[in-house]
């Protein structure tokens, strides 16, 4: 079989496990595309996707196919990339879906809701569930195709100026949160903005938010916010798993051929497994450093907690009513969640508590 028939029908799998992908060449006359990225450059973990992704596409078409990435605000605006791929102002970008529950709250389903899967969960949902198909099709509606493109594992629970004792310390709280956690932290008194990450330095270190959440360790650091506030909590209860996806312009897409419609789901789903090995591997190290410099890292109280889980289910029955595209996807990801957890709670979670609980 030659390399261009077996990317067509091998998948991503057989593409990767082959080691074939340097090799192939795409057909046709270059492409060059651009990519627009919501993340800073300075993040290597987070901006990295980016280029691992565009890297990949490159040496999978022996360079015929090209693209350029863009970190936030040199093309357009942090939260403006979904606009810019419906319009076709770029052919991609990279992101996370969930900045952009404003526009319906469906976004939100596609990379983190408070509570929700984590991050193996949810690449489960995505190729083994309905999850592709459902997101897949909410996205037609904005001339956008996705490919998971990364996962940053389960997040810490940000950075307070303040000690929280209780849920009372979460009222009146400024707290910069991306994405659909704002929702119900506001639900519970709190003041959500929703900040890019190259400006959220500057709002905790003038006073501006009282609190900031990112990702964790590695980034955080890189971010310098340990300075600027001394209380680091966990876990982010609000993004178990957020997903990651580099999205399509639908028109720009199906104007590949089949070999290079292929070649962007290899470097995507590549992009995908090495974001989270990243993370998974930098943190640690990150973390010891952290507490080293004498950052109080300190879990949730349990009131705060139970009150934003009551308040994330009560968000999504209103939401469920009102809203049919959500209702469509959130039951099939609330009916797939609950099987999750019912197969982790015999496997993943005894075995992960019995090893954390041992001096190794």
């Amino acid at each position: 079989m030659d390399r261009r028939s077996l990317i067509k029908n091998a998948g991503i799998a057989g593409v990767l496990a082959a080691g074939v992908a340097p090799a192939v060449h795409a057909q046709g006359a270059a492409i060059r595309w651009r990519l627009a990225s919501s993340f800073p450059k300075s993040l290597d973990t987070i901006f990295g996707g980016a280029e691992t992704f565009a890297k990949k596409v490159s040496e999978m078409s022996g360079g015929k196919f090209t693209i350029s990435t863009h970190a936030a605000g040199e093309l357009m605006p942090a939260f403006g990339v979904v606009d810019g791929v419906q319009n076709g102002t770029v052919e991609c970008a990279h992101t996370a879906p969930y900045y952009f529950f404003g526009k319906d709250e469906t976004f939100a389903l596609g990379c983190a809701i408070p509570f929700g899967l984590n991050s193996r969960q949810m690449t489960a949902w995505m190729y083994e569930g309905n999850g592709m198909k459902l997101m897949r099709e909410f996205y037609a509606k904005y001339n956008i195709i996705n490919f998971p493109a990364g996962n940053t594992g389960c997040q810490m629970g940000g950075w307070y100026r303040k000690e929280i004792k209780s849920v009372k310390d979460m009222k009146g709280l400024k707290m910069r949160i991306g994405g659909f956690g704002g929702k119900v932290l506001e639900r519970m008194g709190s003041v959500p903005q929703n900040i890019p990450g190259g400006e959220i330095y500057q709002a905790l270190e003038k006073g501006t938010i009282d609190a900031a959440e990112w990702v964790g360790p590695y980034d955080d650091q890189k971010l310098g916010f340990n300075k600027v506030a001394p209380f680091y909590y966990y876990p982010g209860w609000w993004e178990g798993g957020p997903e990651l996806d580099v999205f399509v312009n639908n028109k720009a897409y199906e104007a590949l051929s089949a070999d290079n419609k292929a070649i962007v789901e290899a470097a995507a789903a590549f992009a995908h497994v090495e974001m989270q090995a990243k993370y998974d591997a930098k943190n640690p190290t990150a973390l010891k450093q952290l507490v080293g410099s004498k950052t109080k890292v300190l879990p949730f109280p349990k009131d705060v907690l139970d009150l934003a889980f009551k308040e994330s289910m009560a968000l999504y029955a209103e939401i469920s009513a009102k809203n049919p595209n959500w209702k469509k996807v959130y039951d099939d990801y609330a009916n797939f969640r609950k099987d999750q957890n019912l197969w982790f709670r015999f496997t993943e979670a005894r075995f992960d508590n019995f090893m954390q609980s041992q001096k190794l």
